[in-house]
C-alpha cells in the first residue's frame, strides 16, 4: 500500500519530533545533575569529618567547622534540618545543602 500525503506528513512530522528528543540528549532518572566535586552518596552528619562535610556544594571549612562544633556541642543530629542551628545556615543555604547529606545513627 502506498502512503497518502497525510500519512506520509505524520511520518515526517514523528521523525522530526523524535530527532529533536535525541539531539537534546533525555535526562537521567538515576540522579538529578551534580557539581563537580559533590559527593557521589550523600555525608552522614553524624560521623563526617570536616574534610567531607567541606565536600558538600555550599559548605566550605569554616561551615563545616560549626557544623562539628554543634555535635561536639549538642549530640549527634537528629534530623536533617537541625543544620539550621548552626550559625550561617539560613533557608536558601539549606536548601542547596539538603540533597548532599543524611542522618544516621550516631557513632
Amino acid at each position: 500500500m502506498i502512503p497518502n500525503r497525510t500519512q506520509r506528513w505524520a511520518v515526517a512530522a514523528f521523525a522530526l519530533v523524535a530527532a529533536a528528543f535525541v539531539a537534546a540528549g533525555t535526562p537521567s532518572l538515576a540522579a538529578p545533575d551534580k557539581p563537580a566535586g559533590a559527593p557521589a552518596v550523600a555525608v552522614d552528619l553524624n560521623t563526617a569529618s570536616a574534610e567531607e562535610l567541606a565536600s558538600v556544594p555550599g559548605i566550605g571549612q569554616a561551615l563545616a567547622a560549626r557544623i562539628l562544633e554543634l555535635r561536639d556541642k549538642e549530640g549527634p543530629f537528629r534530623r536533617v534540618e537541625d543544620l539550621l542551628k548552626v550559625k550561617g545556615i539560613g533557608e536558601k543555604s539549606f536548601e542547596k545543602i539538603r540533597p548532599y547529606v543524611k542522618v544516621g545513627k550516631a557513632s
